[in-house]
């Protein structure tokens, strides 16, 4: 199934049905006064999160999305019945907002989490509701309420407790195979990764993590090039990223320091908040540097990226060092919760 975290959706709530002008005419019963029930609610039109789906690929093609009007009342004390709700199961992590105005409308992010997007119409009043001591033969009825219509944008935001940053082919779909049992697609090319795959961490039998990995980035993502901009929202969630860098690239002229650097501008560029969270280095393909210089490439290139947080060195595709990453971050992310 195709991955698709964004949609553009119309919803029609239904009108309420009229309230009905009647009048008791039985035989025997003249003079009967009115009998004229209410109209029938209109349709209601929510949102309900559901974890067992995990893209928004049916609201690519059903768009229109529009509930039943309520009934007209009718005589004899006869109510509209009102019309059956409509429920949209969309993934958990679903942001909802106003297309036109902007305003948010809903975060689901539990299952079973429900949100109304558009009210229904409330049925008018029949006559029956108007008779008083002083008028017995009320004509009058209220006009029903029309349903709220409106568009709204889906945008879905992975709920992953760990996320991968990188260039293409800095390793982070092998990362995520050597710790978890995900099985991203691997290969000797760049952007071999075109949709966020999610992978859990267990470090323990009652201790786990998930972790997200989405396209790499390149310089000028945050303008639109490359594939990696457009789900850096998946990030927006994350208690920890995880900034990978190939630290012995094949290509001669490549600069991890410089890579590196683009992608922390990138990541400031695209939002202010998502450059601040916690975010650890992580040095990769450390199996590809002379185990005699392993150290000193490792420190030069802390060095020159003049980074003072946390960093670990690691070798995805041999697993070297991953297991000891695994239960930092483990420790971080409860400390988090907690803190939380």
């Amino acid at each position: 199934m195709k991955f698709i975290d964004e949609a553009i959706i119309e919803v029609h709530a239904g009108d309420g049905g009229s309230g009905a002008v009647s009048f008791r005419r039985e035989k025997y019963i003249p003079r009967g006064g009115p009998d004229g029930g209410d109209g029938g609610r209109g349709g209601s039109i929510f949102a309900i999160a559901d974890r067992n789906i995990n893209t928004l690929v049916d609201y690519r093609f059903a768009r229109l999305h529009r509930a039943k009007n309520g009934e007209r009342g009718g005589g004899a004390d006869c109510y509209g019945a009102g019309a059956a709700d409509i429920y949209l199961r969309v993934p958990v992590g679903t942001v909802i907002n106003d297309l036109e105005s902007g305003q948010p409308v809903a975060d689901l992010n539990l299952h079973e989490q429900v949100a109304l997007l558009a009210k229904g119409g409330k049925g008018g009043l029949g006559n029956i509701h108007f008779k008083s001591s002083t008028n017995r033969a009320p004509r009058q009825s209220t006009p029903a309420e029309p349903g709220e219509s409106r568009k709204l944008k889906l945008e879905l935001k992975i709920l992953a407790d760990v996320g991968l940053l990188g260039m293409p082919n800095a390793g982070k779909s092998t990362f995520i195979r050597a710790v978890s049992s995900a099985r991203p697609k691997v290969a000797d090319y760049p952007f071999t990764t075109l949709q966020p795959h999610l992978g859990v961490v267990r470090v323990d039998t009652d201790r786990s993590f998930v972790v997200a990995d989405i396209p790499g980035l390149i310089e000028g993502a945050a303008e639109g090039a490359g594939l990696g901009h457009q789900f850096l929202r998946h990030l927006q969630r994350t208690h920890l990223l995880l900034h990978l860098v190939d630290i012995a690239p094949f290509d001669p002229d490549s600069d991890p320091v410089k890579d590196a650097n683009a992608i922390i501008q990138e990541l400031k560029k695209y939002d202010e908040a998502l450059h601040k969270k916690p975010r650890w280095l992580i040095v990769n393909k450390i199996d590809l540097v002379d185990s005699k210089q392993q150290q000193k490439t490792i420190d030069r290139f802390i060095k020159s990226m003049r980074w003072k947080d946390r960093y670990f060195a690691i070798s995805a595709i041999t697993g070297n060092g991953c297991k000891e990453l695994s239960f930092e971050i483990m420790k971080f992310i409860e400390s988090q919760k907690i803190e939380g």
